[in-house]
């Protein structure tokens, strides 16, 4: 978009995004495994990012004198997940201090993030932990312009940062947007189904000029797999994916926790891939595609089931409730769904998959059906997939687009 004098709004309205601390490479890399995997004893970090224990400790040190690290008593150290592989060996020297857990300072820092959807938007504040530290904030689009729509975001920015000031937590320092779409560098957004945008809207430097804080936008699903390789499940997994189910089918893949980089990849690709031969048509034409699993769909094979018009909202009500027909339906949607991610794993071979989306909990309703579309598609002598499924609030969208910007903020 292009103003009279020929600049481009993005670069009149561009912000520098800040950074936490200056410091070299390995002082970064030290702060965002203790963001990932702490609190987390000395010994097994040096031995992590192959440091000596004698840079590590200046390293750290000069972490603790930003405020970015603290120490926690030695019974503060993780149980939690360590890099896939890897094994810390116990340390000889029981010599010298007690040892003692790093982690991050978690409130020395908020974020603000928003989940946009076609017809309103969901904010929240995190702390430097990926937590949320706020109430829920929420408000619909008067219009689908991106002025009234920015109008409403700088709105909920505004929700936030009272929540936080009342809290005595620090402002703010950035905001992360979470879009359905597809977004060029972390700034603009040229596609936007929901939003009915067909045409790049400078969303990042609309949102700074609003509010005076430094924004990212990125795409939805892409934030849930950073949050989940940062926060939830995938934190040190090789290989991880996200999988979303709803009123779309989304994808995402993370190697080392970073999201595999395709300019194609927020189009919905993986909706049209081949999931039951002798499933219904999509509206592409597709026999058994994907795009059986959406909502709309699922509302469609329900109404030829019981031979009236319903709604994705009576086949749930009726899955819950144990109607046969309902109950069918279920299973073979589930089916389906292992299917998928059989397939997933058979070509990305993530060490997991995570579930997700406002349809993730038939896939509560129907582990069993899961497993069997996921055998029948892996060889027999083939590691099982492990698959988690998240429990859907668009509250934890809006964190997840938080913690884009604390990665950002860190690394």
């Amino acid at each position: 978009m292009v103003d009279e004098s020929g600049k481009t709004l993005e670069s009149q309205g561009s912000m520098e995004f800040p950074q936490w601390f200056e410091g070299s490479e390995y002082m970064h890399r030290v702060a965002c495994a203790i963001a990932k995997y702490g609190p987390i004893a000395r010994t097994t970090l040096a031995q992590l990012l192959g440091l000596s224990q004698g840079a590590l400790s200046r390293i750290t040190s000069d972490l603790i004198y930003a405020g970015v690290i603290e120490e926690l008593p030695g019974d503060s150290v993780s149980r939690g997940p360590l890099p896939q592989g890897f094994t810390p060996k116990e340390s000889s020297d029981r010599r010298g201090r007690p040892q003692t857990a790093l982690a991050l300072c978690s409130n020395a820092r908020t974020f603000i993030g928003i989940k946009a959807h076609g017809t309103s938007a969901i904010a929240a504040v995190v702390n430097a932990h990926g937590e949320v530290v706020s109430g829920r904030h929420e408000s619909a689009f008067p219009d689908r312009s991106p002025e009234s729509v920015t109008q409403v975001l700088a709105g909920l920015v505004r929700e936030c940062v009272d929540d936080v000031t009342a809290a005595g937590l620090p402002s703010p320092t950035a905001v992360g947007m979470a879009i359905g779409g597809h977004v060029a560098d972390d700034r603009v957004v040229t596609f936007a189904p929901f939003l009915r945008w067909d045409h790049d809207v400078p969303l990042a430097s609309m949102v700074e000029r609003a509010t005076g804080l430094p924004c990212g936008v990125y795409n939805d699903i892409d934030s849930l797999l950073v949050d989940a390789s940062w926060f939830g499940p995938g934190v040190g997994l090789e290989a991880f994916a996200v999988l979303t189910i709803g009123v779309g089918i989304g994808y995402s893949l993370a190697m080392h926790g970073r999201p595999v980089s395709c300019p194609d990849k927020s189009y919905g690709l993986l909706g049209h891939v081949l999931v039951d031969p002798e499933g219904p048509r999509c509206t592409a034409g597709h026999i058994g595609c994907a795009q059986c699993l959406t909502d709309d769909s699922l509302a469609d094979q329900y109404s030829q089931m019981m031979g009236r018009a319903c709604t994705f909202d009576d086949f749930a009500r009726d899955a819950r409730a144990g109607v046969p027909q309902a109950s069918r339906l279920l299973d073979r949607t589930c089916f389906r769904l292992g299917s998928l991610i059989a397939t997933i794993a058979n070509i990305a071979m993530p060490s997991k998959v995570m579930i997700a989306g406002e349809s993730a909990f038939l896939a509560r309703m129907a582990i069993d059906p899961i497993r069997d579309g996921i055998n029948r598609y892996r060889h027999s002598q083939a590691s099982p997939v492990e698959f988690t499924v998240v429990d859907h609030d668009w509250q934890l969208w809006a964190k997840a687009a938080a913690s884009r910007v604390i990665v950002r903020y860190l690394d």
